[in-house]
């Protein structure tokens, strides 16, 4: 069972953290250093296996990747690793 909490329930500081990654994903695609997040999942969702019910931007090895987590259709949960620049899936992990 999957439960969604509002940004109501969550206390502030989470919230401005939410605000400081969405503030450093828009800098990263508007310095060209990723891609925006609908167009790598467009052309990577036929290989997901799943659906996406989570994602993270996050910086590794001096390049930032997309962290998807996804549900597959047997209910696995798997992260995806994907360079946020060229949409290249880097690894896969079972949860």
């Amino acid at each position: 069972m999957l439960v969604f909490l509002s940004a109501a329930a969550q206390p502030a500081r989470a919230e401005d953290e939410a605000d400081d990654d969405h503030d450093e994903a828009r800098r990263a695609v508007e310095q060209g250093k990723a891609r925006p997040l609908a167009e790598i999942l467009s052309r990577i969702q036929p290989r997901l296996g799943g659906k996406v019910i989570g994602v993270e931007l996050e910086r590794e090895q001096g390049r930032y990747v997309y962290e998807l987590k996804v549900v597959t259709s047997g209910g696995a949960l798997r992260e995806i690793y994907v360079d946020a620049l060229t949409g290249e899936m880097l690894k896969s992990e079972r949860k």
